[in-house]
Formats: C-alpha cells, structure tokens, sequence
C-alpha cells in the first residue's frame, strides 16, 4: 500500500484549480525536509534561461507548468500504470538560479542536483533552456559517462555562439561530450530538423559516434521503429533522457523559443516517450516551454504529459 503522505491529491477532493499547485499535486519535500531520504522520484523546476539566444521565457516554464500538472490523474489512460504506487514522488521545488551570472547559475545546479543524487533519488525536471541539461549532467554523471536519448529538433552540439561563447541553450552536448558526461556511443538523438548554418554541430557528432535520426527518417520508420533502436543504442547502462519541447511541431506545442515546424504531433510526442519503457533512465529532463509564447497554455500542459509519460517509463516494470 502506497504511503498516503506521497499520494497525490485527488480532484475528488480538492477542486484542481483549488490549493497551492505542485508537480502533479504531489507533496512538497524541500532538501530540507525530513522525510527527503524515502523521496524515489524527485520532480525538479529549474526557472532558468540564460542560455537564450532568441525568444526568451523558459525561466517561467516550471511556475505554469506546475499549475497545467494539476490536470495529471493518478493512472495512465492506456496502460493503466500506476506511478505513484510504484515509487515514493514528490516535487523538490526549484533551484534558486542566479539571472545575472550564468556561471554561478551552472554551479548551483549542479550541487543542487548533487544533493539529489546523494540523496539515491531520481530527478525529474521542468526546465529552463536547454543549458539546464550539462549541470544536471554534472553531478549524474560524475562517476561515469551516462547514455543518452535526446528529442530535439537542434542537435545542440554547436561549439559556441557570439565569437565562441561556450555556454548557452545550443551547446550543452558539445559540452557534455567534451567532460566525459556522455558516451557518445551510448546517445541517439531524434527528431533533428530545420533550417542551418551550416553542418559543423551534426559533423562533430557523428565523428564521435552519436546516432542522429532526422525527422525524415523518424516519419518514414514510424515512432515503434526508431524508439527500438533508441532502446538498443542506450542498452542495459544508466541512461539520461533530454526532450526539448520544440521536438514537437509548433501547431502542437506553439510556446517554445526555436520552434521548428515539420515535427511530430502531440500524439506522436507522448508515444515516443512511452516507447522510453525497458530504459535504464537515471534521470530525464523536458525542457524549452516559452510562457511567453504559449497563451493557451498548450504547450504547457504536452509538456507535463510528457513528464508523466516519462516518469511511467522510469517506473514501469522492465520489459
């Protein structure tokens, strides 16, 4: 029997517009707290995006994708999964960023997220840019490279914006790469798409060995096909998964900064992160959702669906 102190609110009890909003109404369990060390999932907000180069707002994502998150049910609509049974979940709050220095705002993540680690807890985070991935990465993958399943339509393993810049929301991989974070043999990236400057970030990565699916492929295989090789190139090893909101089409998920039309529907983005399932997942992120941008809060709300589908998969037994 699940502990009720870890059982989300129902709607049958509390009207989901009513009460203070947490991730998916689960309980608030601060680093602070005493009952940290019995937390098995830990639902992160990172309310950061100073590693943006275009359209603004993802430092917002966590407060309104907190509130969308109240719509989230206790069992998954089709497989009838129970995650909150399964494991002990709760929201651990936010990292407290620092907006004028991005540095600091690096480190801090990563001791938070340290703590989280130390703590034998599995993070599950709302960002923030995609900057927000290479501290988390930081202290997840500090005894060993992790693999990695990434949903993006951008590589992001550019080498540096504005004269070398090295760190913003396009260069977390190369980054990580560079570190010894990831094994390049060990990540699968899909989705990519768009419009470039040129070749140079797809180049590096598959130099290294990382396995790109283009959106071509990914539609012409079908998502079933190319979540099997997913599987198969992450293996049996701790793995890391990164879903970049703007993996999505922007009919379907409009609040993003670097939409990128031509991409999987809503349906399509909950299917690939199902097919996660069988994943030794160590932690994963959904990243990029704009408030700005998202007037409907649309994007929003596929985003927490998207966590949820994520957290199933962290959870579900092994196939």
């Amino acid at each position: 029997m699940s502990d009720p102190f870890f059982t989300p609110v129902s709607g049958f009890d509390l009207p989901r517009y009513a009460g203070i909003p947490t991730f998916m109404r689960l309980p608030h369990v601060p680093l602070d707290h005493p009952r940290l060390s019995e937390v098995q999932v830990g639902l992160i907000g990172v309310p950061w995006d100073s590693g943006t180069t275009n359209r603004p707002g993802p430092r917002h994502a966590p407060r309104q994708m907190r509130d969308a998150s109240t719509m989230i049910r206790a069992a998954h609509g089709t497989t009838g999964f129970r995650p909150f049974e399964a494991a002990n979940c709760a929201d651990l709050g936010d990292v407290g960023p620092n907006p004028a220095d991005i540095l600091d705002s690096l480190d801090r993540v990563t001791r938070f997220y340290e703590t989280v680690r130390a703590a034998g807890i599995r993070p599950l985070t709302a960002g923030g840019d995609h900057l927000t991935s290479l501290p988390i990465l930081r202290a997840l993958a500090a005894d060993a490279p992790l693999g990695m399943i990434h949903f993006d339509a951008h590589t992001d393993f550019f080498d540096g914006y504005f004269g070398g810049t090295p760190y913003t929301h396009g260069t977390p991989f190369r980054r990580a790469l560079e570190e010894g974070l990831i094994d390049p043999a060990r990540v699968i990236q899909i989705g990519i798409r768009g419009t470039a400057y040129d070749s140079e970030d797809k180049d590096y990565a598959r130099s290294h060995g990382v396995r790109i699916v283009g959106i071509e492929e990914f539609f012409d295989r079908g998502v079933a096909d190319v979540m099997a090789e997913a599987r198969a190139v992450a293996g049996a090893g701790p793995t890391y998964v990164s879903y970049d909101i703007d993996f999505v089409d922007p009919a379907f998920a409009p609040g993003t900064g670097t939409p990128e039309v031509g991409g999987p529907s809503s349906h399509q983005a909950l299917m690939a992160a199902r097919g996660l399932t069988g994943v030794n997942i160590v932690g994963a992120d959904l990243v990029e959702v704009s408030p700005p941008f998202d007037a409907g809060g649309a994007t929003a709300y596929l985003g927490v669906s998207i966590m949820f589908e994520m957290l199933c998969a962290m959870l579900s037994p092994k196939a």
